[in-house]
């Protein structure tokens, strides 16, 4: 135990009171809400600056949105709670609520997927058709993609979670949850910018 508490001292870097990989997900984080900040202030000005802008509600399914939008607010629910049970030493739980985290983000996924195939094959809405088109998919095909990523990397989580990885160490699970909670906050402004506005 006193050599687990010297270790993780060391991987603190002086100054910051952080341990290494965390300070490394925050400055990660940073650089991507510069990223989302960047296409969500695209989305914004061109929305805005255009004379033809099409209403999303007539476009895009919201209530279906909504739903799914809610289910990524649950994963976020159920991230919080597998860390609870982390840091009070409760494996069991904890391994119960990072699978539920990720079969809520892939729910989340598929829903996304049938959004997308609904619009590019039944309603023919292509990313070519329109400017709004062209934006829509990229922003929330970026979202998506790190969506995906948040799954697979929680995943790999849950594995080593089932083989006693986090038993005396939670930190990964901790990283993992602010790259999940950061992801959930990004979709919740893309919901309300591109959906509802």
């Amino acid at each position: 135990m006193d050599a687990m508490i010297a270790t993780r001292a060391m991987e603190t870097e002086a100054g910051v009171g952080l341990p290494n990989k965390k300070l490394g997900m925050w400055v990660f984080l940073c650089s991507e809400v510069m990223f989302f900040t960047g296409l969500i202030g695209g989305y914004i000005v061109l929305r805005f600056g255009s004379a033809m802008w099409p209403v999303p509600s007539t476009i895009l399914n919201v209530p279906l949105t909504a739903f799914n939008t809610f289910l990524l607010i649950c994963s976020s629910v159920t991230m919080v709670l597998a860390l609870s049970a982390a840091q009070s030493r409760d494996m069991r739980r904890c391994r119960r609520y990072l699978v539920a985290t990720c079969l809520i983000g892939a729910s989340f996924l598929s829903v996304q997927i049938f959004e997308y195939h609904h619009l590019l094959f039944i309603e023919h809405f292509t990313p070519s058709k329109s400017l709004f088109g062209s934006v829509f998919f990229t922003t929330t095909g970026f979202h998506g993609f790190h969506v995906l990523c948040g799954v697979v990397c929680m995943t790999f989580v849950t594995v080593r979670a089932f083989r006693g990885k986090y038993d005396h160490d939670h930190e990964g699970i901790e990283n993992v949850g602010l790259y999940w909670h950061f992801v959930d906050l990004v979709w919740i402004i893309l919901f309300t910018v591109i959906y509802l506005i």
